[in-house]
């Protein structure tokens, strides 16, 4: 469990623990609050409120803060007890990072809590800027009543560019698709396999320009994208163009933008992000045709409370010792790339299916990565954890799962191969057990539409094709008629539905595989009862059910 402080009580003279504090210092979701309240001393302060925040910080070992909260080095030093600051929300701009990385605090953000927010605030802009909305509302409030003046375009059959499929990026495209639209983006890290997927024609920038009726932009605010769109990219653009920024300030050159706008090269813009923050005077302002908002992508109810809510869960893992996905600094295994954070309970699920299959502690594990360039040592400590979970009473967390390994000399390496085109995202735990024998299972992420999916691929030399969820039963055997039926009777006389089945083989008449996967779980000894009934030279379960 979560480390606990020890003070000693002078009375009997013994140890006892004492409940770590997590000390909020802005308002947060009812719910977040609930995730906290079972499990730890919860307390409350103005964080705007400087000399109280700094005394509250002295018992603390974890604060939450939104954005009125300034945690900077002198506030890191008054918190001796701290090993973890929680921003809900996005940015870190109130937080001093490097003071603490440097006092091994860790740092956790919600980076996905408001992405649906996003997305929708840039369709909102796009839908006011086709149709004039903003100017049309104060026109008539002004006592005008000019209807031709504020005549619109629609969107069906336009071309809607998109600048970044990323994760706000993609809901964008799906939404804005809805609308009958053409979809075309520009994303230098996106395969045009997965841009398929989403119905998404991939095509080089000036191509983007020099089509889209409409452009979006979704791309992070980097080296590579700062001024991306400028005067140079706005003179290839269609005069009838509308372009919408709700990603990053300085992706689009305010000026170059405004001068296409004065010089009707370009017909409108949405624009809720700037350069410099707080902007109160920008030369788009004077143009009519620009919905012009103060940066209003995160500012709904939902985004608060998701961001709230995530890091609650975030603080919560940090202070059980068990690996925080969403911590930018301190992390179990470094820093988890984006697109390595999918694999992590993949990795986990591999590791609980090759013990259960083992049947014991492996003498040695490799943990093989394929097609993923990315740094993939957290995978190592997921599949660990996975291995030892169903072997050992006490938690296993992403910090404690190595010292197991150890303890128990199991020697656990990483193999990584990241340039494999025919096979992305695969998984594979393999390990000798002190008996001579060896087992192996692998499993990947799967896009399926425009969803992706944790699947098992291979046992051994076994193919398969099943989802890496629920309570699986495996069973080997000699392939012959009559065993898919005998099993199905055998689950149906004690109550245990069959959700899913899957037999493999690796020739006719030889050894078989029986991959089950049923809704509820079945003991040690109606397992063996099922192996005994089709004469089974092996039989075994796991539940990979997923916690909410």
């Amino acid at each position: 469990m979560w480390p606990r402080r020890a003070v000693l009580d002078s009375s009997k003279r013994e140890a006892k623990p004492v409940t770590p504090v997590v000390l909020i210092a802005e308002e947060l979701a009812p719910a977040a609050l609930d995730v906290l309240a079972h499990d730890f001393d919860v307390r409350h302060v103005d964080g705007t409120d400087r000399a109280a925040l700094l005394s509250a910080l002295g018992e603390a070992d974890a604060v939450i803060v939104r954005s009125a909260t300034q945690i900077d080095a002198e506030a890191i030093a008054a918190a001796p007890r701290l090993k973890v600051v929680a921003r809900a929300g996005v940015g870190l701009d109130n937080v001093e990072v490097a003071a603490a990385t440097a006092r091994g605090v860790m740092v956790v953000n919600a980076p996905t809590s408001n992405i649906v927010s996003a997305a929708e605030q840039a369709i909102a802009l796009l839908l006011a800027v086709a149709r004039n909305t903003a100017s049309a509302s104060a026109s008539l409030k002004n006592g005008e009543w000019k209807r031709s003046r504020y005549t619109g375009v629609e969107l069906q059959g336009k071309t809607v560019g998109v600048v970044g499929l990323g994760r706000i990026g993609t809901l964008f495209a799906q939404r804005i698709a809805a609308f009958g639209t053409r979809l075309i983006a520009y994303d230098p890290y996106i395969q045009p396999a997965r841009a398929a997927q989403l119905g998404v024609r991939l095509v080089g920038l000036e191509e983007l320009l020099r089509e889209s009726d409409f452009i979006s932009i979704h791309a992070p605010k980097t080296s590579e994208t700062g001024g991306l769109i400028g005067a140079k990219e706005l003179q290839l653009v269609k005069p009838e163009v509308r372009i919408i920024n709700a990603a990053r300030g300085g992706v689009v050159d305010e000026i170059a933008l405004a001068e296409a706008l004065a010089e009707g090269r370009v017909a409108g813009a949405g624009i809720d992000v700037y350069v410099k923050e707080p902007c109160t005077d920008s030369p788009l302002f004077k143009f009519d045709n620009v919905v012009a908002t103060p940066h209003l992508g995160a500012s709904t109810h939902e985004a608060q409370d998701k961001a709230g809510l995530a890091v609650a869960k975030s603080v919560k893992l940090a202070l059980q010792g068990e690996f925080v996905p969403d911590a930018v600094n301190v992390q179990a295994g470094g820093v988890v790339a984006e697109e390595v954070r999918p694999l992590l309970p993949l990795a986990e699920k591999l590791g609980k299916v090759f013990t259960a299959v083992a049947g014991g502690v492996a003498a040695s594990v490799t943990v093989e990565v394929r097609g993923v360039p990315q740094d993939v040592s957290v995978l190592k400590l997921a599949a660990t954890k996975g291995i030892f979970n169903t072997v050992v009473e006490e938690q296993v967390t992403y910090v404690n799962a190595p010292m197991l390994a150890a303890d128990r000399g199991v020697e656990v390496e990483l193999v990584s191969i990241a340039d494999v085109e025919d096979q992305k995202n695969l998984v594979t735990v393999r390990g000798a057990l002190p008996d001579g024998r060896t087992v192996s299972v692998s499993g990947s992420l799967v896009s399926q539409g425009v969803s992706e999916r944790l699947k098992l691929t291979s046992l051994d030399d076994f193919d398969l094709e099943l989802d890496a969820d629920g309570v699986l039963l495996f069973f080997r055997y000699s392939d012959r008629p009559g065993v898919v039926g005998t099993i199905g009777t055998v689950l149906g006389e004690i109550g245990v539905n069959i959700a899913a089945m899957q037999v493999s083989r690796l020739q006719a008449g030889g050894e078989a595989l029986m991959t089950l996967t049923v809704d509820s779980p079945v003991s040690a000894e109606l397992l063996a009862e099922a192996a005994s009934r089709i004469g089974a030279t092996a039989a075994s379960t796991v539940d990979l059910t997923d916690e909410v």
